[in-house]
């Protein structure tokens, strides 16, 4: 039986395919707590987190960037780990922030629910030969470039500029089923399009609060997924029916195109997970369930490989 929150909800996804003004009435906002798997834990090992790197790319020339990379306790060069790559890697790597992943990634390796893993934490490009000092504070001026953008120019810069650098010190799988991307808000769009464009080299995606809208064409999304066959890719879709609305442009309302993007991946019968709350435009709740979003990216991982 569906729950009174989840009938609420389809019924005002409902209301604005048929073009039909948004319900008066919402589930009040509510702001996630992270819950243990976030925390540091007595006796849980914690892994090194280097950088942070300056970075170059020609991909997007003239651009600068910084990376972080987390290489947890358990990891040996001779056996190549699996990979987790973040978008707005300042974020997803403050200790004092919503998200958290370093910790995460301690908890979840020490309790053997997801692969030995190394995270590659990339912040948005910057112009400039210089990055700016304020880290953290603003947004640097080509992130909306590289990540709201359709095609293939940021997978590039991930999949053939990134990654080949940090493999120069780590042993990183190629196993595209045993690498991961993520992103929050435009992070996450950019996160899926990595994987979208480039299915051969990253196959797991948790996207947060993605911005499927019609900032650079990104609401096109769920249409190119239905045309297109199905691609081995496994999501994880957040959302929170507060997230960002704008029901007079659907194509800029946030919490309607992550709809029909999961109503998509649900018709192309992708494996995907959505799960949609009662927040906004924010990471508290993405956060809080990281830990869940990695656990399932590599449920199988656990289970059959046994590791």
């Amino acid at each position: 039986m569906r729950s009174a929150f989840a009938l609420l909800i389809g019924a005002l996804a409902c209301s604005f395919v048929a073009g039909q003004p948004a319900p008066e009435h919402l589930p009040p906002k509510i702001t996630y707590k992270l819950g243990s798997d976030s925390q540091k834990q007595e006796g849980v090992p914690a892994g090194e987190l280097i950088g942070p790197v300056l970075f170059k790319s020609k991909v997007f020339d003239g651009t600068v960037r910084q990376y972080w990379v987390y290489v947890p306790a358990q990891y040996k060069p001779e056996h190549a780990a699996s990979v987790l790559v973040f978008q707005d890697g300042q974020r997803a790597i403050n200790p004092k922030g919503v998200i958290r992943a370093p910790v995460v990634l301690d908890n979840l390796i020490h309790r053997k629910e997801i692969p030995v893993t190394i995270g590659i934490f990339v912040t948005p490009g910057h112009k400039g030969a210089e990055y700016p000092a304020s880290l953290g504070t603003g947004n640097p001026n080509n992130r909306s470039i590289e990540y709201d953008s359709l095609g293939d120019a940021f997978a590039k810069l991930i999949v053939d500029e990134v990654l080949p650098e940090v493999a120069q010190k780590y042993t990183l799988t190629k196993d595209p089923n045993e690498r991961a991307i993520a992103g929050f808000s435009s992070g996450g769009i950019a996160a899926f399009t990595v994987a979208w464009e480039r299915p051969e080299a990253f196959r797991r995606v948790y996207s947060a609060i993605g911005s499927f809208t019609n900032l650079r064409g990104g609401h096109v999304y769920p249409d190119l997924v239905r045309k297109a066959d199905a691609k081995p890719i496994r999501v994880y879709v957040q959302d929170g029916v507060h997230d960002n609305r704008s029901p007079m442009n659907t194509k800029r309302d946030w919490f309607l195109q992550n709809e029909l993007m999961v109503g998509a991946l649900r018709e192309k019968d992708y494996d995907y997970k959505y799960v949609l709350g009662a927040g906004g435009h924010a990471d508290d709740h993405g956060g809080a369930l990281l830990p869940d979003a990695l656990r399932w990216l590599w449920r199988d991982h656990a289970v059959v490989k046994g590791k």
